[in-house]
């Protein structure tokens, strides 16, 4: 009964990971939508930005949500990697990662620490100067302004160099996570396959595409 329960848990745990994955590859492509936006019109950037920075469901309701699933999906992955460890006690005398499963799946929480790690700086450069812009600062509305303030954090190399890594990382986070998440809701059918090669080609597109936005505004807007 006791395994019966530890099992239960396991997968409970495993099913909300996967969810908690999932919304955030959601907002990763909203994010990542509007960001695109920056190459092609300043305009269409800053009313996109404007819309995301003043609408009272996204800022009061999604934002939240958005944090509390960022916090839930890193501790789920920390709790998830200590019970793996526990259930494997002792050490193999040989074990060949390589030759077992990709550098990827075997380094889950190095890349998702260090993804962690650079939300944190994210949040710390866009999301608290906007607070206090708009709540502490008490300055006036400027629909115009998020386009100049996204090429600013462009100008430094070293900051656009550890960005570029943050989603090189994120990529390889993405490569395991993508279709590990739908086979943990119990996604597994003909279609697997397909979604499999969905992953790896979001796992490239998105995060190769955030990198392109910044290396554009480092070399051509600054």
């Amino acid at each position: 009964m006791a395994k019966s329960t530890f099992l239960s848990s396991s997968i409970a745990r495993k099913v909300a990971m996967a969810l908690s994955g999932l919304f955030l590859i959601t907002f990763l492509t909203l994010h990542f939508s509007i960001n695109l936006t920056s190459v092609f019109s300043e305009n269409v950037f800053n009313e996109c930005s404007h819309f995301m920075g003043y609408n009272p469901l996204i800022q009061y309701v999604m934002q939240p949500v958005l944090v509390a699933g960022v916090i839930f999906h890193f501790i789920m992955g920390m709790v998830l990697e200590l019970q793996n460890r526990k259930a494997r006690p002792v050490a193999y005398a040989k074990y060949n990662g390589a030759a077992n499963a990709s550098w990827a799946s075997r380094n889950m929480i190095v890349s998702g620490l260090v993804v962690l790690a650079f939300i944190g700086l994210h949040f710390y450069d866009f999301w608290i100067q906007e607070i206090a812009y708009k709540y502490i600062d008490h300055n006036t509305v400027d629909p115009v302004r998020y386009y100049s303030e996204l090429v600013e954090k462009f100008e430094s190399p070293v900051r656009t160099g550890l960005y570029c890594l943050a989603f090189l990382l994120l990529s390889l986070h993405l490569w395991h996570g993508f279709s590990s998440a739908f086979q943990s809701v119990g996604f597994n059918n003909k279609y697997s396959k397909s979604v499999q090669k969905l992953g790896y080609a979001f796992a490239i597109i998105v995060p190769f595409g955030f990198i392109f936005i910044a290396l554009f505004h480092h070399f051509f807007n600054n």
